[in-house]
């Protein structure tokens, strides 16, 4: 009876914590959306969601969204959302498609939650979060990355959803046929690359009918035959909230072929760097995004993966999950991991950003070492050690101290936390430029202001502003004093991002910028001292 009563007290206690976590986070976004810069594709993108608009107010006569740069081929779902609210939100639209990102990125946080909780119940939902909110490279994004966060969210429920049908099989609920169509519709809607997610399902059904039938002997072919019919509403309602988000992709039929041929081969002229080495971004290394994952993930979460091991050795029986309903869970996940950095090594494809073009795999990073940790936690009470308490507090001290440091890490790096890398880059001075950092160029708002607060003397012609980014990301926060140039020797000031080292391409007298931990994010440069060849661009050393 006393184990059941403790068992009932701790998941009180654990949905209470959760219950705090999600209003803390409401806070912090509440508090803090209208903190961060216009990123570099975000002027493109909200263009190309008032075009599709257009579309549909002109009773689908209006092109232009079909023939815009090359933005047909991605879906419009957050970007034909953000255009609809603007006319009824009384803030800067930037500000609005900030905290709509935001919202994208609570609904991971949901997401994780209850994927977690398929695995192990509360405690290991909220350890889930605290990881999650922990990776700066959701935590720190997710108001900013306003086409990968959303698409991450996306898969993250069609993954969801698809570990209950792999659950559940032939009993599978109305809601998560719903989910199902939803997630994996607003992922195609979204970007092609939301085609992982029905391989995903494709490829757990299959293994679900396997496995049963050699376990219990179960029919094949029938079987596969009634998930067909079981997922058919799925499909069809994906496919309508597809068309419904990106109408380009169904106007005709090779379109969907065309646009993730083009994703597959998207390649142009522009260089990452990776441990200080500087890659064109058709030709990073296989191990490029392992690389960026190693410096990018919390020392917490890295110390949960790489202990699979450690749990292996210690107690091989906690490895081995309950049921089988809860193990297609834990495969469910683990093909939402694994799949996606088989396709990198075999593919190659164009990577640029660290991890941003997968973003959608850190909440099921996040999951999964949450639950080795907890695995660890549990071995160490069930071994045969001697001193497995004191195991046990060791494990939970060293769990909770590295993600103490991160917490203090992001507090001190605020709103710029994306840009934090781990100890394992070392110092963070010196890393910063081994690593992107602030690529897309969020300080740039702070210094934006430091620059239009400065008392300086009155003239008739503008001041004239370079920037190292889209002009567009830094002319909102320009007051009628300045006015942005793309003739760079003419400037007066000059603003940049230290990423890449793009701050050197200019002289002039270093007056302000925005610092965190030493590191200077961006810079602003009076150069309306210099003369002559001093006011001319140089390479920078990249």
């Amino acid at each position: 009876m006393k184990p059941l009563f403790a068992q009932a007290c701790s998941a009180v206690t654990y949905r209470w914590l959760i219950r705090f976590f999600w209003l803390a986070l409401i806070i912090w976004v509440a508090l803090t959306f209208r903190q961060h810069g216009i990123s570099n594709d975000e002027y493109v993108q909200h263009t190309y969601g008032q075009m599709l608009l257009d579309w549909y107010q002109s009773g689908f006569k209006d092109q232009d969204a079909f023939h815009y740069r090359n933005l047909y081929l991605y879906g419009g779902l957050f970007d034909i959302v953000a255009a609809a609210l603007d006319p009824y939100i009384p803030i800067m639209i930037w500000d609005i498609r900030h905290l709509l990102s935001a919202l994208f990125g609570l609904l991971g946080f949901y997401g994780v939650s209850r994927f977690a909780h398929l695995l192990g119940g509360e405690r290991l939902a909220l350890l889930a979060m605290t990881l999650l909110f922990l990776t700066v490279s959701w935590s720190g994004t997710m108001f900013t990355h306003t086409k990968d966060v959303p698409f991450a969210t996306c898969m993250l429920w069609a993954l969801y959803a698809t570990a209950l049908v792999v659950r559940d099989m032939e009993n599978v609920s109305g809601k998560a046929i719903v989910l199902l169509g939803f997630a994996v519709g607003g992922a195609l809607g979204l970007r092609v690359g939301g085609a992982f997610a029905v391989i995903y399902l494709v490829l757990m059904v299959l293994a679900r009918v396997l496995l049963d039938h050699r376990s219990e002997r179960t029919p094949i072919w029938s079987r596969l035959l009634r998930m067909v019919l079981v997922l058919l509403p799925a499909a069809v309602l994906a496919f309508v909230f597809m068309a419904m988000c990106w109408p380009w992709s169904v106007i005709e039929p090779d379109n969907l072929l065309e646009a993730a041929k083009s994703f597959s081969h998207f390649d142009f002229n522009m260089q990452t760097i990776a441990n200080g080495v500087v890659y064109n971004i058709s030709e990073v290394p296989r191990s490029y995004l392992f690389q960026y994952l190693a410096v990018k993930l919390p020392e917490a979460a890295l110390l949960g993966i790489f202990s699979l091991p450690v749990l292996w050795f210690l107690h091989r029986p906690a490895l081995r999950l309950a049921d089988q309903s809860t193990r297609m869970v834990m495969y469910t996940l683990l093909m939402g991991i694994l799949f996606p950095l088989i396709f990198v090594m075999d593919d190659r494809p164009a990577l640029y950003n660290g991890v941003r073009h997968f973003t959608f795999l850190l909440p099921l990073l996040a999951i999964f070492s949450a639950w080795t940790m907890v695995a660890v936690w549990q071995a160490f009470a069930t071994s045969q050690l001697q001193a497995r308490v004191a195991y046990q507090a060791i494990w939970g001290g060293v769990m909770a101290g590295l993600m103490l440091v991160t917490l203090v890490d992001i507090v001190q790096l605020h709103p710029y936390q994306y840009a934090r890398l781990n100890r394992l880059a070392g110092d963070q001075t010196q890393s910063q430029f081994k690593w992107e950092g602030d690529y897309w160029s969020s300080a740039l708002r702070a210094a934006t202001d430091q620059l239009t607060e400065m008392p300086l003397p009155a003239r008739d012609t503008p001041y004239w502003v370079a920037a190292c980014v889209d002009t567009p990301q830094i002319e909102p926060y320009l007051d009628g004093r300045f006015s942005v140039t793309r003739r760079w020797e003419e400037a007066d000031f000059f603003l940049s991002t230290t990423n890449m080292h793009c701050h050197e391409v200019m002289q002039g007298k270093l007056i302000g910028g925005v610092q965190r931990q030493g590191m200077w994010l961006t810079v602003i440069k009076d150069r309306r001292h210099l003369q002559g060849d001093d006011r001319r661009a140089t390479p920078a050393k990249n």
